[in-house]
């Protein structure tokens, strides 16, 4: 299941990824669900002036709904930003429901009263479409005004839906400290996504912080700035292969490109049982090594 970051539908969000060749490997033998939250997929009716969006832990209630509508059991999610903290609210809520978690740019705490007074500056002074972006890239990446950039900034300002797109932005600015710690954490697997250039680089780290070592992969992505799913799909395909492999699921696919990148450092734990007892760092010169096989049983689930 995938959920997408604010101005960006789950399509949007995901397509570069999931459209790239090696993905195709994983895509083939999974079930791919797109979630957006309410009032932000294509083609979206306009909320009315004065209409109450739901807040975040609303949002995160209705994802029950849509497993019981396609069947699923259990879950794989992957969210980016304002969509990797509904899909931990989830978790956190529903831990039977979800095998796995992968999150980019995730943010678990609420804001401060610091954050809170920043904002309140910003509303006065900068555009939606500039705090959007502002939450979504670094100043180094805004500064540079990439093509990427660019491509966001009309995609933002000229968006059909934007009264809608604000209601989810203020919701997502209005959420609650979830209270992860080492005793209150996540029951599955999690790997963590962060590019080094990201405005949430230390949010990810606070939460990494917080979680299991033995069942938690961080994966800090060199020039990948705030969208790691589009700037650097290769080495995150190739992440998150490693990440499912450790689940149990596809051992004989070729695991190459991650242990040969200079620019990459993923801490994780496996095992052959899924106790994921053993630790094991990935840097630099070093090699994947003999992976578990793939489960009995399929999954029939999305990443």
């Amino acid at each position: 299941m995938i959920f997408g970051c604010l101005s960006l539908s789950g399509k949007s969000c995901f397509s570069t990824l999931f459209k790239f060749e090696e993905m195709q490997e994983i895509v083939k033998n999974f079930t791919v669900v797109h979630v957006d939250a309410p009032g932000q997929e294509d083609g979206a009716a306009i909320y009315p002036a004065g209409y109450q969006y739901a807040t975040m832990d609303q949002i995160s209630d209705m994802l029950p709904t849509v497993l019981q509508y396609f069947n699923f059991r259990t879950i794989i999610g992957v969210g980016v930003g304002a969509g990797a903290y509904i899909l931990s609210k989830f978790t956190l809520s529903n831990p039977e429901a979800v095998e796995g978690l992968v999150l980019i740019n995730v943010d678990t705490n609420s804001r401060g009263w610091m954050d809170w007074a920043a904002q309140k500056l910003s509303n006065l002074t900068s555009s939606l479409t500039d705090q959007i972006l502002s939450h979504l890239f670094s100043q180094e990446e805004m500064s540079a005004n990439t093509e990427l950039i660019q491509t966001h900034r009309e995609r933002v300002s000229k968006a059909p839906n934007l009264i809608n797109i604000e209601l989810f932005w203020k919701s997502y600015q209005g959420r609650r400290d979830l209270d992860i710690e080492r005793n209150n954490t996540f029951k599955c697997p999690v790997m963590l996504v962060v590019g080094d250039q990201a405005p949430y680089e230390e949010a990810a780290v606070d939460c990494n912080s917080k979680l299991d070592p033995t069942t938690t992969s961080f994966l800090k992505m060199a020039d990948a700035g705030g969208m790691p799913q589009l700037t650097q799909p290769s080495k995150l395909t190739e992440a998150f292969k490693y990440f499912i492999q450790g689940m149990g699921y596809m051992a004989s696919s070729c695991m190459t490109r991650l242990s040969r990148s200079r620019t990459t450092s993923l801490s994780s734990s496996y095992s052959m049982e899924g106790s994921r007892s053993r630790s094991r760092t990935l840097s630099q010169g070093s090699q994947g090594g003999q992976l578990p096989p793939s489960p009995s049983h399929t999954m029939e689930v999305s990443c």
